[in-house]
């Protein structure tokens, strides 16, 4: 797992604790608590388990087991894999609370101050992303442009065919650029809805392929809602009555709700295979599939960096690509 490492040290210089910085938030494990707490172990240890006892915290979504690099105790040279357990800032806060010593408070203040910078810069980043890719948008724009024109003109055989190929690329970039992309599906009829355990299941086939100790590590309840949000109805009326919007929907709302600590736009984007494929709408006529891998890297990146006011366009972009590449 990739994360940023921080260095504490309290204001009399006494306590120093490497703190990981991962996923919006930091991890120490029960003897760095007893550390910086200056508290033994056995006290840290009944404050946690108190915690998730007392229900104020779901210990699968605030703790998880890094693995690190350990000498052998057995063999002199020898190192070994070991995992230990680790808990974020919820609990290092709720023990603070508990054990009300002068180190918790101080590092309550110095931990939220640190966690701000990381989400401002954060912040800046991203934008930075999205001002660059609206750019290039910009130029691919002009040279569409270029190329339509070229098309009317007496272009030669082989760059007219050539053309032609891409012509739902230039099409689909044309619509998005004149405000016209599609707004409903094509495919409407009666849509298979996979329950939480089907996805689940395809989520826990992709274990091995990620090598990573919270990756799917459940943060809260919002992937339930995330796939039922696209089964609703109203006034008897299906909210998302097409195929193609349903998918689109879906595909938005796993990714943005963010509802794991590790692998969003992976399990949104499988989940989004999984079904179109259940509703027999992954490939076309010709047996095709009506979105390539790189399409749907692409689309599930623009969702997760866009804006919530650009939600309307974000799920429209996808249902055209799906209405176009059916035929």
């Amino acid at each position: 797992m990739e994360n940023k490492i921080e260095i504490y040290r309290n204001t009399d210089n006494q306590t120093e604790i490497t703190v990981h910085f991962d996923e919006d938030t930091v991890w120490l494990n029960q003897q760095q608590l007893s550390e910086l707490f200056d508290r033994d172990r056995t006290v840290i240890s009944r404050h946690i388990t108190n915690i998730f006892e007392e229900g104020e915290l779901e210990k699968q979504v605030v703790c998880a087991k890094f693995a690190h690099t350990t000498q052998h105790g057995a063999i002199k040279g020898k190192t070994q894999l070991k995992e230990t357990e680790y808990f974020n800032l919820d609990v290092i806060i709720s023990v603070g609370y508990r054990v009300k010593s002068q180190r918790g408070t101080q590092f309550r203040l110095w931990a939220s101050q640190r966690l701000k910078e990381y989400l401002v810069q954060g912040y800046v980043v991203n934008e930075k992303r999205l001002a660059q890719k609206q750019q290039e948008v910009e130029y691919l724009k002009t040279g569409i442009r270029i190329l339509n024109h070229a098309i009317g003109q007496q272009a030669t055989p082989e760059e007219s065919q050539m053309l032609h190929i891409f012509a739902r690329g230039l099409a689909l970039l044309d619509a998005y650029d004149h405000e016209t992309l599609d707004i409903k599906g094509t495919s409407v009829r009666e849509a298979y809805l996979p329950s939480i355990e089907e996805y689940m299941q395809v989520i826990h086939s992709m274990y091995s392929e990620f090598e990573s100790g919270v990756f799917a590590k459940p943060k809260d309840e919002s992937f339930n809602s995330s796939i039922n949000q696209i089964g609703q109805s109203f006034g008897g009326a299906e909210l998302y009555p097409s195929i193609e919007e349903k998918a689109a929907n879906l595909l938005y709302f796993i990714t943005k709700n963010h509802s794991f600590v590790d692998g969003n736009k992976r399990i949104a984007a499988a989940c989004f295979i999984y079904f179109l494929q259940k509703n027999n709408a992954l490939f076309n006529a010709v047996g095709n599939p009506i979105i390539s891998n790189e399409a749907l890297a692409s689309l599930t990146l623009f969702i997760a960096t866009s804006r919530t006011e650009e939600i309307d366009v974000v799920k429209r972009l996808v249902i055209s690509v799906l209405n176009q590449n059916k035929q």
